[in-house]
């Protein structure tokens, strides 16, 4: 990095901090640092993948890594303006302004009664979806368990993910509902497995730590057309989802639903993926799709509700 370049890239940073401290578009200048440290991360991966080809004896052998890594750094360039691009999207839909939910644990219940997400203690959920790797099956149960994240006391709810019986990702979730009925995401702790043994914890998050903060994932009034932020943790939980109908009917081999409210689930960091959900009125989430994939995600039983 030349003596210029150290110079600007503190100036254009502050530029941009000035800016948005200043009444600017927070959420767009948000996604154009995110964009900007994205650009750095993928030339530093870059010169290690070269330095790697370079250690290679082999000619031919050499050649093949080289070009392997200009088509990953390619590729990542190409990620990269798709990331940022989903990301102005969805702050077309929020506005510009900052993210900083308001949390006042006055606000907040352990009660979490939201008929399209209700989560009463020893309530249960299972699904099927056929994956290309095989079977999967999805329980959801409702803990007594608490935690408190925040200053609010909020509900564990634990997600088995098996493939053709065998674990491969042991989750707890922890909601609370407001006073409007909103059921909020404060968190998650992800044990993920490969071979019945824990590999990492990737995906997890909590509210208060690294800059995250809780979001909404059930609406207590969904309307339709409404956008709004699941979770936040810049780079790894970035979730938000768009209520798309309020009054939809759903036909799957469990049984026939009506009034369900469908939303539009969305990950700026994944532009192509899209989840449509479903949720049952006194049931909660009942059906899920994908674009452009045909694996589906059905309920199959569920209890204590």
């Amino acid at each position: 990095m030349t003596p210029i370049t150290r110079t600007l890239i503190p100036c254009a940073l502050a530029l941009l901090a000035t800016t948005a401290s200043a009444g600017g578009d927070v959420c767009e200048i948000t996604a154009r640092l995110q964009k900007k440290s994205a650009a750095f991360e993928r030339k530093e991966e870059h010169k290690v993948n070269v330095a790697v080809c370079l250690n290679l004896t082999d000619e031919e052998e050499r050649a093949e890594c080289l070009q392997e890594a200009r088509i990953a750094f390619a590729e990542s360039r190409e990620l990269a303006q798709e990331q940022y691009e989903a990301r102005l999207e969805l702050c077309d839909k929020l506005g510009g302004g900052p993210y900083d939910p308001e949390i006042d644990p006055e606000d907040f219940s352990t009660v979490i009664d939201n008929p399209y997400l209700p989560f009463p203690v020893g309530a249960f959920w299972v699904y099927e979806s056929e994956t290309e790797e095989g079977l999967e099956t999805i329980e959801v149960t409702v803990l007594a368990e608490t935690r408190e994240i925040l200053g609010v006391e909020c509900v564990s709810v634990r997600d088995v993910v098996m493939l053709e019986g065998v674990p491969v990702e042991d989750t707890i979730d922890w909601y609370a509902q407001d006073d409007d009925g909103n059921v909020w995401y404060f968190g998650e702790i992800s044990f993920n497995f490969e071979d019945g043994f824990v590999t990492d914890i990737e995906g997890s998050w909590l509210s208060g730590e690294d800059g995250a903060k809780p979001g909404i994932v059930m609406l207590g009034d969904p309307v339709v057309g409404t956008t709004y932020r699941q979770e936040w943790l810049l780079g790894d939980a970035e979730d938000a989802g768009t209520v798309l109908d309020d009054d939809a009917s759903v036909v799957i081999d469990f049984g026939s639903f009506d009034h369900c409210v469908k939303t539009a689930d969305f990950l700026p960091p994944e532009p192509d993926a899209l989840e449509n959900k479903f949720y049952a009125p006194g049931i909660g989430f009942i059906y899920e799709t994908k674009d452009g994939e045909d694996e589906t995600v059905e309920l199959i039983s569920f209890g204590g509700l």
